[in-house]
């Protein structure tokens, strides 16, 4: 098994700014605050986190195929 991508591009998808940011490995990010307008992001419906939803990598759990803390 390969080891975690922990870097993911966070995508506003009200302003557009992308962001980059490190993700947790000992939990899920339920929320962020958008650094350009300030829009609080939520895990789409499905989704675990704000990375699997608006992230170019998801989270670690998600690439090691493991449950998540959905």
């Amino acid at each position: 098994m390969t080891e975690a991508v922990l870097e993911s591009v966070l995508t506003c998808p009200h302003c557009g700014r992308r962001e980059q940011e490190i993700m947790p490995t000992d939990a899920c990010q339920f929320y962020y605050e958008c650094k350009g307008c300030s829009v609080v992001l939520r895990p789409k419906a499905g989704d675990c986190c704000v990375f699997c939803s608006y992230g170019t990598v998801k989270c670690p759990p998600i690439q090691g195929e493991r449950p998540c803390c959905g």
